[in-house]
């Protein structure tokens, strides 16, 4: 393509009166539904699947992840909403959203260390083990 090519197919301007960039918005908060439920599935496949989390503090049922991932997100999400609010500029956004990660962050390893620490203060009965015995032999 020659230069002058170049010149006619170079995409025209908004408007005269308007900037480029008023063209393109985006929010970056909130979050969409679509990404809540992205993040719920990624906390019940990180408390229920092979990670390091699990291996340290032990695997979370998944009956008991999925409500679990749940609480942890919403719980997250309005403490995010409750200090970032509305989030007048893109750099609010991005604040509420940094805070909204730490916060999901923080409730997922208190949850499982909570588990932990109740599973060590109440080891399962010797009862158990020994019928899983029998019932293998």
């Amino acid at each position: 393509m020659a230069t002058d090519e170049l010149a006619t197919a170079a995409p025209t301007s908004v408007g005269a009166d308007q900037p480029a960039a008023a063209a393109f918005s985006f929010s970056i908060w909130p979050p969409t539904q679509r990404t809540r439920d992205a993040v719920v599935r990624r906390l019940v496949e990180t408390l229920t699947g092979d990670t390091i989390l699990c291996k340290r503090y032990g695997a979370v049922p998944e009956a008991d992840a999925d409500p679990a991932a749940r609480a942890i997100e919403a719980e997250a999400f309005d403490a995010a909403a409750a200090t970032g609010g509305a989030a007048a500029s893109v750099e609010e956004g991005i604040e509420a959203l940094q805070l909204y990660s730490k916060e999901v962050s923080s409730r997922l390893l208190a949850l499982v260390k909570s588990r932990a620490a109740d599973a060590k203060a109440d080891p399962p009965s010797e009862e158990a083990p020994a019928a899983a015995e029998g019932e293998a032999a």
